[in-house]
């Protein structure tokens, strides 16, 4: 059967991440999983917290399974939008909330409402490698602009990337791969750069808003730029990746915000994800203020960077998220990995990223692996 030209395209492309998981796969079949140091995808380990698995138990058996309003649950909406309103500084109701199928669905929903054939979407690197997907997925085109040394948008270059056709600007903080908190300032600068751009939305894409270390916190998108969305997921700091729950918040000052909100529902209907998961709808309700042990990161964290401290090898250091990303040996990030391999240690290329030169390393794995690492890590340099 012919398959799309684009898709047999993006098949023989795909994300560098999954490529480097089946290797890890491959190499776990031959040596063991024990002996094989993946660190390749961001897929939390630890598990959710226990008021999370008993809302599961507890709706599974009791509720009612059939369609909702493509929204979501009316009441649902209204209890995130009650904790949204203290988590982003901002006034929102029900009406300004849309359940999704995770960040990812959220993201697609997104650009379905707001794009038209050949509109821009400006992506800061390094970026989520699936971004570029995304966008096109919606008949836009990916414009990238470099960050700076600090891994912080460059808001002048962002502002000489503007063109008519720009649509939205997708920011990703605390970042993935770098790790790296764009701060008020920052947020403030763009805002400021589209103030007369009312065509321009900004979307956060923030599953690791509160998986942040050293007392650290992330600004409102929503409280310093008017026109911006927020989409947001459980996967990280409840550990649901695979329950797929997430959710669009609108800012209250967002133009046209009744147009647009009605325009999100439709793509979220019309791409097929027709509601988000009923279940996970209330275990979201019920434990939305909840939270993972960010400490257990935040100790792999450390363990992290001691190990590549040790191996002599440079970094951002992080901020939030559950990331390390490193400069690769001669600023070859592809040959590193490879050397990597050989060790049977896998990372990801920051090529993937769109910021070749650097290595991302996930540490949502288990301390002792992080460790067992560091050997073969030294040995890969010293032969580098």
């Amino acid at each position: 059967m012919p398959v799309a030209n684009r898709m047999r395209a993006y098949s023989a492309n795909s994300s560098f991440i999954r490529k480097m998981f089946e290797e890890g796969n491959r190499l776990a079949a031959i040596h063991g999983r024990e002996n094989v140091y993946d660190f390749s995808l961001g897929n939390p380990d630890v598990a959710p917290p226990a008021s999370v698995l008993e809302s599961l138990s507890r709706h599974a058996a009791s509720m009612n399974h059939g369609y909702m309003p493509n929204a979501g649950y009316p009441a649902v909406r209204a209890k995130v939008a009650e904790y949204a309103s203290r988590l982003y500084e901002v006034e929102l109701d029900a009406s300004g909330i849309l359940m999704t199928c995770g960040a990812g669905g959220a993201l697609n929903v997104i650009l379905k409402a707001l794009l038209d054939e050949g509109s821009e979407v400006i992506t800061i690197a390094p970026y989520f490698a699936e971004y570029r997907f995304y966008i096109e997925n919606h008949g836009g085109r990916m414009v990238t602009v470099k960050a700076g040394a600090d891994f912080l948008p460059d808001v002048a270059a962002i502002q000489a990337a503007l063109t008519g056709r720009t649509r939205a600007i997708i920011i990703n903080s605390p970042n993935n791969p770098s790790g790296r908190i764009y701060p008020a300032g920052t947020l403030k600068a763009l805002a400021e750069i589209i103030a007369e751009r009312p065509d321009i939305a900004v979307i956060a894409d923030e599953p690791y808003r509160r998986l942040v270390y050293d007392g650290l916190s992330v600004p409102s998108v929503l409280k310093h730029i008017p026109n911006s969305l927020v989409a947001t997921s459980a996967s990280k700091e409840l550990s649901l990746p695979g329950q797929r729950i997430g959710f669009i918040a609108l800012s209250p000052a967002i133009g046209e915000r009744d147009e647009l909100m009605d325009a999100l529902i439709m793509a979220n209907r019309i791409l097929g994800f027709v509601n988000a998961p009923a279940l996970m709808q209330l275990v979201l309700a019920d434990c939305i203020a909840d939270c993972v042990d960010v400490g257990i990161y935040d100790a792999r964290r450390k363990a992290m960077c001691q190990v590549m401290d040790a191996a002599g090898l440079k970094y951002a250091e992080p901020e939030g998220a559950f990331y390390l990303f490193v400069a690769a040996p001669k600023g070859d990030d592809l040959g590193f990995c490879q050397a990597l391999v050989e060790e049977r240690i896998l990372a990801v290329p920051g090529t993937g990223f769109g910021y070749p030169g650097y290595i991302r390393f996930a540490y949502c794995y288990d301390e002792q692996t992080i460790r067992n690492a560091a050997a073969g890590l030294k040995r890969a340099v010293a032969k580098f």
